[in-house]
């Protein structure tokens, strides 16, 4: 008997997509107001155990908040679950804003609970694939190998919105290919590093959001671990951003490597700001003690600690804590708050310690100050 945690269809954990000219990146999101994701995290884990960068926006996405992010994402494919009986609607509304935002060309899937009799409705609206319950994890993987084409510029007369030819443009640096585009560095460039489960995204996430109620423009790039095994990768920092309320007031833009190969950032870096952005955010892969490299790309280098991180010994060992320019005590509400701002003021000398609580926006005004002043 299958247990109740296995997944309905299991396939073997390998690489099947290193034939392919790139990774394929799929989105995938759910759109209206259903509200359960263990079915959808499961298909992003077997997608990433099969070399696909899985893009994962979180539940109650509109329409225009995956169409964003897809483009901006550079997707392949966009694979949106529906399962609250809203799909001739959501549906046909989501291929509408792909188009308003610069990329008609977008394919989509639909996956879910969808009856056979309004089938021949969403493939007339220019739906790709539709899956129902029940369809194998292999034909799933097979269909998002099919979206993959080879990276080349964007086509004038595909799209003239130019944040959809940075997205691509970005594509092709990351890939190794240069770009003709307009190269300059941004203003300000800064990079916020520290351990996994520091709340690195939740923090970058907080500072762009405020960012755009201020009426400012800024660019993310978050980076994530590549499988060294299968090249897969499961992308889900910018889940922490509610695209519903910022729509496109951030650049965002997820990318996966193995280890802290950034070989292309500056490249990317220079991109972004070709492409008119003045104010950049790099958040690397969750660091470990020795994870340094990204010093090197950036202006000011900030180095996210929480509570609990270790004793005294740990603060004096060589690696990430020396490349901080900016401290940043997270998670502030955490029992042993104070003791580690006053570990962290015997190795600071002089750097900055600001203290956050990134979940409930605490400090991040503050902090967004003192990164852009």
């Amino acid at each position: 008997m299958r247990a109740t945690t296995e997944p309905t269809t299991p396939i073997e954990k390998q690489d099947r997509c290193a034939d392919l000219s790139h990774r394929p990146r799929v989105l995938l999101g759910k759109m209206g107001l259903d509200g359960h994701d263990r079915g959808v995290k499961l298909i992003a884990r077997i997608m990433r155990d099969s070399g696909i960068h899985v893009i994962y926006s979180g539940l109650w996405q509109t329409p225009r908040s995956l169409a964003i992010s897809a483009r901006d994402e550079d997707a392949d494919c966009i694979a949106c679950s529906m399962m609250s009986n809203s799909h001739l609607v959501l549906v046909p509304r989501l291929l509408q804003e792909c188009a308003k935002v610069g990329r008609p060309d977008m394919i989509v899937n639909v996956g879910g609970i969808i009856p056979q009799d309004d089938v021949p409705k969403l493939l007339e609206a220019g739906v790709a694939r539709i899956y129902h319950t029940g369809t194998g994890m292999t034909e799933i993987v097979a269909s998002v190998r099919d979206s993959v084409k080879l990276y080349a510029p964007l086509a004038t007369s595909v799209t003239s919105d130019p944040t959809a030819h940075l997205a691509r443009n970005v594509s092709l640096a990351h890939a190794g290919v240069k770009v003709n585009a307009p190269h300059r560095r941004p203003k300000q460039v800064i990079g916020i590093t520290g351990s996994p489960g520091a709340g690195k995204s939740t923090l970058v996430a907080a500072m762009a959001s405020e960012a755009v109620r201020r009426g400012e423009r800024i660019a993310v790039v978050a980076f994530d671990p590549m499988s060294p095994i299968t090249g897969g990768a499961l992308l889900g920092d910018r889940l922490r951003v509610d695209f519903n309320a910022v729509d496109e007031g951030i650049f965002y833009r997820s990318l996966a490597i193995v280890g802290e190969d950034y070989r292309t950032l500056n490249e990317i870096i220079e991109l972004i700001g070709g492409a008119g952005y003045d104010k950049l955010i790099v958040e690397t892969v969750g660091a470990g003690q020795n994870d340094v490299a990204i010093r090197t790309f950036v202006d000011r280098t900030v180095v996210v600690v929480v509570p609990g991180m270790g004793d005294s010994v740990q603060m004096d060992k060589a690696g990430i804590l020396e490349i901080a320019d900016i401290f940043v005590v997270n998670k502030a509400d955490y029992a042993g708050e104070s003791k580690l701002v006053r570990e962290l003021l015997d190795i600071a000398g002089g750097r900055k310690i600001y203290e956050t609580i990134a979940t409930q926006g605490k400090g991040v005004v503050e902090l967004l100050e003192g990164l852009f002043a």
